[in-house]
């Protein structure tokens, strides 16, 4: 597996650097500042009404290798839309560093000036649950799914993958995958996508950390090799769930990717 050690790029985000990041901003990120996710009132039938911005920021996505279906913003709570925020007082962490708060379900991208872009997410459950410091050593688009054996044996879907799953729709790691290391050793644990949006703010998963699609597709464009990761709390896994689930854990042998660090502005996404 291919290394580089960390870009300097990560380690401080600059006003001027995010401005030099302006022409390759995603087209979700350019619309204007919204007042909030959901705007006052209800559309028909009492529905509420999603900001445009936040819809398009969630909307289709057609230039991927398959498509990614628009994500339904009625089902999920506002909070875990992506917006730029105050990094909460009790975290410290340089620019550049992923925070993952487990017990909120928000994953932080730190950015200077006491500031963060915050995303929704899903965590472990009891007894998959990790917590520590970690580096990001491995990156994958549409990453291959490996079932674990325990699944294979007991589910006639899973068992038709015993050289893994090639990434595409239906595959459970969704559009992106970054793969945490300590060290030189593989902690088993992924910052993913997910197939199922709505488990985003809940504690489901096989211990790993799930995304929207869109959202994993974005955070993956910020973050480079060697990016540093801090997952809070004090939970250590069970060794027999991490030895089960160990076998969808294992990226595909393929060198890590070693795409450039890509700011983009807090100004131009959603707070």
């Amino acid at each position: 597996m291919n290394e580089t050690k960390p870009l300097k790029a990560a380690g401080k985000l600059s006003r001027r650097t995010f401005m030099i990041g302006l022409p390759v901003v995603l087209a979700a990120c350019q619309t204007s500042q919204p007042g909030g996710p959901v705007a006052s009132g209800g559309g028909m039938g009492g529905a509420p009404v999603i900001d445009q911005g936040f819809a398009t920021m969630y909307g289709p996505i057609t230039d991927e290798p398959f498509p990614i279906a628009a994500i339904d913003l009625t089902k999920i709570n506002p909070r875990f839309y992506r917006q730029v925020v105050n990094l909460p007082s009790e975290i410290n962490a340089e620019p550049g560093t992923i925070v993952v708060d487990p017990y909120n379900h928000f994953l932080y991208l730190v950015f200077e000036n006491g500031t963060a872009l915050r995303y929704g997410v899903g965590v472990g459950r009891q007894g998959f649950a990790w917590s520590g410091d970690a580096t990001i050593q491995a990156k994958q688009q549409w990453p291959k799914w490996h079932p674990p054996k325990e699944m294979m044996a007991r589910d006639p879907e899973a068992a038709k993958w015993p050289d893994g799953m090639p990434g595409g729709p239906g595959n459970p790691l969704g559009a992106r995958a970054l793969y945490l290391y300590q060290g030189k050793v593989d902690t088993l644990y992924r910052i993913h996508g997910t197939t199922q949006p709505w488990s985003i703010g809940k504690s489901l998963s096989s211990g790993c950390i799930r995304m929207m699609n869109q959202d994993i597709i974005d955070l993956y464009s910020r973050t480079p090799i060697g990016t540093r990761v801090k997952v809070l709390g004090n939970s250590t896994p069970d060794p027999v769930a991490v030895y089960d689930s160990k076998g969808g854990a294992r990226p595909d042998p393929e060198p890590a990717s070693t795409a450039g660090y890509v700011p983009i502005p807090p100004d131009s996404v959603h707070g």
